[in-house]
């Protein structure tokens, strides 16, 4: 069965993109078929993945805005394994379908979910109807948080939300995977102290392996590679490549008890 997980914080800047790119590029060199979807208007996956993309290409948010299928828009990279269905920079938030299962449904009748082992979405940081339509298409929510002062607001917003969204009896499998700190830091003290205070409110064994801070990381967006790719020994490398096997034993962990 497809495992769909729903790359999500309600705060800007904490490292969605990058998490979503680089996890799903390891879970495609593990040789999983892994498609990527990026429901953020900013467009990062494809710059990521070295993708071009026009104004006038098909994208996931036709969907939204007149109804169109996802096939057309959808793109192999270079990368084995790894497909995207990229954004569209222009498409307006809150504009369209206000349909709240209408990517869910898309994913079902059109086959990708019988095509691909795994789906990841990348999701914009708003509240409108593209992050409740990655919500009601995931099982898994996989949250990245920059560990500082606000950190832990952003975290509370969202798991309010996925609580709403489990209990209401729309999409009661809906679970919390883990938490990810991103741009990680172990000599700044608030890093420390925000990992604790997180980890004892959600949890310790929430919190997956930290990505530590990495000027690679920014390098592979320029260089359109994934980070793996691009300088495949620095330190955020090995963290994208522990925290992918982190989601893959999850996963395999939820298969043994559901037997």
């Amino acid at each position: 069965m497809v495992q769909i997980l729903a790359v999500s914080n309600r705060k800007g800047g904490s490292g969605k993109t990058a998490s979503a790119v680089n996890i799903a590029a390891n879970l495609a060199a593990t040789g999983h078929r892994v498609l990527l979807i990026d429901l953020d208007t900013q467009g990062h996956c494809a710059l990521g993945l070295g993708v071009a993309t026009g104004r006038l290409s098909p994208s996931v948010h036709d969907l939204f805005s007149k109804g169109a299928p996802l096939r057309p828009a959808l793109q192999a990279t270079v990368w084995p394994g790894l497909w995207l269905l990229p954004a569209n920079p222009l498409f307006a938030h809150g504009s369209g379908s206000q349909d709240a299962l209408l990517l869910h449904r898309a994913l079902q009748h059109e086959g990708l979910c019988d095509e691909f082992d795994i789906i990841v979405l990348d999701t914009p940081p708003s509240l409108d109807v593209l992050l409740l339509n990655a919500l009601h298409a995931a099982q898994w929510v996989l949250v990245p948080f920059v560990p500082h002062f606000l950190a832990g607001e952003g975290v509370r917003q969202l798991a309010r939300t996925l609580f709403r969204i489990a209990s209401g009896g729309n999409h009661p499998g809906l679970r919390l995977l883990g938490l990810l700190p991103v741009m990680y830091d172990q000599r700044v003290g608030m890093h420390r102290r925000t990992l604790d205070e997180i980890g004892q409110q959600f949890g310790a064994l929430r919190m997956l392996p930290a990505i530590r801070n990495d000027i690679r990381l920014a390098e592979s967006f320029a260089a359109g590679k994934p980070l793996g790719i691009y300088a495949g020994q620095s330190r955020a490398a090995q963290d994208y490549r522990l925290a992918a096997e982190s989601v893959l034993a999850c996963w395999q962990a939820e298969q043994v008890a559901s037997r």
